[in-house]
Order: C-alpha cells, then structure tokens, then sequence
C-alpha cells in the first residue's frame, strides 16, 4: 500500500534535491543494521550503513533485534520453528533471497505511481518495495534495474518471483526489460535438535568457530567453514542456518553440527 503523503511529494521537482538526501541518509542511520549485504553489484545501489552482513563479525547484531519490529518491510530472517516428528531431523528453509537484473534504467517515481503493490519513499530507503501474494515475496526494486527478492520458501518460488516482478515492470511501460544474471543469494533454514545445549562449554570447545554473548544476544553463532554456513544455536535446542546459497549446504551443514550438539547435551 502506498504512502498518501509520498504521493504528495512526487509533484515536487526538487523531491531528489541534495538536502533529501542529506535527510534521508540521517533518517537510515537508525535502520543500519536492517538489510541483508549481497554482492558487490548489490552494494553499489545500497549505502553501506543500510547494510547487515550475514558473513563473518557482522551475521547478526543487538541493534537488529532491537529493531525488527519497527521494519516490517522484510520478512524476517527469525521465523517461527517448527518441530520435527520422528527421529529424523532436516532443516526447514524458511526464507530464500535472491537477485536479478533488469538491465535497464527504472524511474522510481514512476513505478511507485502506477503499481497498486508498490510503495516509495526516498527519504527512508531508496528503492521502491513491491510485494505479490503467490509466491509469497517482497521485491526492492533499484533505479540501476537491480532487484532484490527476499520471502520465498524455495528457488523455484525465489525465480518465479523474479519472473513475475520483472513481468509487471515490463507492463509499466519498460519494453525492453531483460532478466539478467539470477543469482541465490542467502538460504535461510531452521530446526529443532530436541534437546538443551550447553552453550558455554561449546563456545569453549569450539572457540575457533564460535561467538557467544549471552549479555548481547542469547544464542551462539557458530561460523561453519566447509560449507561456509553460520548458524545460530539457542540453548533450547533450536537452530537457524544462514548464509547458504545451495540447499545442499544447508543440510551438509546440519550434519557436521549434530554430531557436535550431542557431545554437549544437557543432561
């Protein structure tokens, strides 16, 4: 649903003026630690303190769960577990961001005016945000052409998404849309081990791999190197596995973790 009052200041020739952007890079400076950091052509369209890395020291900060409930622009990383029934354990991918270019230049404005699913405000976030229903999906939209679609609950749902943003830009009135170089950005996966962990005593084992502040955020991150996945291990037994972008990582990733979360089982 659009903004009534960015409406209002679409009619504004100065509405991209130096001083909104002085305002607009003011008012993210609270919203830092919000957005998922992809490559490099992703970086260039997006400030770098609107950036959360989900690599390395950055995967996760205080600031963003502080924050989470005031951006309910993205689906949230963080999502509800679900139990696993039997003995047999596998990951549930809860969220699947991907990439893809337009190849072509995108009037925000423009877009923001004609899509009943857009809204546009610059002195928030520069780039329109569009959502569908099915699949499921929230899609930034960037001037350069560059599209960020995040929610989906599989690649094949993240490219049809894809397909399906690209496919009413094209209705807007850009004809020569193309659909360039997708790309799986980040798998998000969660599951439940059934059982507590004692989370010090694996922080202390593992210190090469872990981060655990119990003071800042409650669960251990554990940084996997083969294959290059972080997950984040609560004391309850719950998991969540990001920054894998193949399926196969995520499981291969669990695999290699469960045998360790039972040498600390609490007992």
């Amino acid at each position: 649903m659009r903004n009534g009052n960015d409406h209002k200041n679409y009619g504004n020739k100065n509405i991209i003026s130096e001083k909104s952007h002085d305002q607009s890079e003011s008012n993210l400076k609270d919203n830092s630690s919000k957005i998922i950091n992809f490559e490099k052509d992703i970086k260039k369209d997006i400030p770098k303190n609107q950036l959360i890395s989900v690599q390395k020291e950055n995967i996760i900060s205080q600031n963003f769960l502080d924050n989470k409930r005031n951006f309910d622009s993205f689906p949230g990383s963080l999502v509800p577990f679900k139990l696993v029934k039997g003995n047999e354990i596998i990951p549930d991918v809860q969220n699947v961001v991907s990439t893809v270019s337009l190849g072509i230049q995108l009037d925000l404005k423009r877009i923001a005016l004609k899509a009943r699913n857009a809204e546009y405000n610059p002195r928030r976030f520069a780039a329109v945000i569009m959502r569908i229903r099915d699949p499921k999906t929230t899609a930034l939209i960037f001037s350069s052409g560059k599209m960020v679609i995040t929610g989906a609950k599989s690649e094949e749902a993240a490219k049809l998404g894809c397909k399906k943003y690209a496919r009413i830009i094209q209705r807007l009135g850009y004809g020569h849309v193309k659909f360039l170089d997708f790309r799986i950005q980040n798998i998000v996966a969660s599951c439940d081990v059934k059982f507590p962990i004692r989370l010090e005593s694996l922080a202390h084992a593992h210190n090469q791999f872990c981060s655990y502040e119990p003071e800042l955020f409650p669960g251990l991150i554990y940084r996997m190197i083969t294959p290059k996945v972080v997950l984040l291990i609560f004391v309850s037994g719950k998991l969540v596995l990001t920054g894998a972008k193949e399926r196969k990582d995520i499981y291969q990733a669990f695999n290699n973790i469960y045998a360790v979360l039972c040498l600390f089982k609490k007992t």
